[in-house]
């Protein structure tokens, strides 16, 4: 099943922030990145999700001007960013997995130093870094060594540095990686904030959760677009009913499930097995098998499909390690 690539979803602004044409990366053999077409609108949210390998630090570092495009056009803040990728610059900011923290300087030694580079205006400095401190709640921390702070911190404080000049789109490669959930959430929230002041973020995620998140989400896989739409319209796409079965054994469970009439997809999420059915299909019915196979049922409930099982399912087939 793969999911069209045009929706409601889709944004109506006729010059959009970002616009890719077919863009392509390729490395020797390897197609990184195969024929990505998509729009993001102006003030938009937009996450690109999908597993490691899928595309999407690769998209990203084109669409920053970092890597050049093998074929296709890609265009960011009204700028053919490979044509002339030194003057989208100033328009936007790059934080990639490693931001350039420099540990042996302060926080706010940090957001100088970036201040510099893009050269804000010192009179507009104490504004902007008010609002900086504000939202990061790094303000009482202005003092203490990069080097010296938790990982949520520094990525918060890697954030501020990017937005210090004010730019009109944000690309975030995997902003949230390695950080604990309590600062995962801050960290959404102060994005969720940037987009309010009408700034347009892309972001990419592994993480299904943080991509419901998202205004508009693109689900890579290959390199390819397997559907682009809202995150509720993708769940809703699946359609049939899901039923989340804890069984006794959950692998064995899965694969069993897989073999039986009128079952759609069987995947596992946490403890418990997803089970996608056809309309019309008792519970009854797709439980028998597993307890003719001696399998304990622990529970069994209605599910709400997350874009995990819609990601599950446009596949065919589990992620590695599943």
């Amino acid at each position: 099943m793969i999911l069209p690539t045009t929706s409601p979803g889709a944004p109506t602004d006729p010059d959009p922030a970002v616009l890719t044409e077919g863009l392509t990366r390729r490395f020797a053999s390897t197609v990184a990145v195969d024929g990505l077409s998509l729009a993001v609108g102006r003030g938009e949210l937009f996450g690109i999700v999908g597993p490691d390998g899928a595309g999407k630090t690769t998209t990203l570092r084109m669409l920053a001007g970092v890597l050049r495009p093998t074929s296709g056009t890609a265009t960011v803040a009204g700028i053919d960013v490979g044509e002339d990728p030194e003057a989208v610059k100033p328009h936007i900011a790059y934080m990639a997995q490693r931001f350039g923290l420099y540990e042996d300087l302060t926080v706010a030694e940090n957001l100088d130093f970036y201040a510099d580079l893009y050269r804000v205006p010192r009179a507009e400095r104490p504004e902007r870094l008010e609002r900086l401190y504000e939202f990061s709640r790094l303000g009482e921390f202005t003092g203490r060594l990069a080097g010296q702070l938790s990982g949520g911190m520094k990525q918060k404080l890697a954030l501020s540095c990017s937005l210090i000049h004010r730019p009109d789109v944000l690309l975030l490669d995997e902003p949230t990686f390695g950080v604990d959930p309590i600062s995962r959430r801050e960290l959404w929230l102060i994005l969720h904030e940037m987009v309010a002041e009408g700034i347009t973020i892309v972001v990419t995620t592994s993480y299904m959760d943080e991509a419901e998140r998202c205004d508009r989400v693109a689900l890579l896989h290959h390199g390819s677009v397997l559907a682009l739409d809202t995150p509720t319209s993708l769940q809703a796409s699946l359609g049939g009913r899901m039923l989340a079965v804890v069984p006794e054994h959950p692998r064995a469970a899965r694969d069993l499930l897989r073999t039986v009439p009128h079952v759609r997809s069987a995947h596992l999420f946490g403890d418990a097995v997803h089970v996608l059915l056809t309309d019309g299909v008792s519970d009854d019915e797709v439980l028998a098998p597993l307890r003719a196979a001696g399998q304990t049922v622990r529970g069994v409930e209605a599910a709400t499909p997350s874009l995990e099982d819609v990601f599950m399912s446009l596949l065919g087939k589990e992620q590695p390690g599943d």
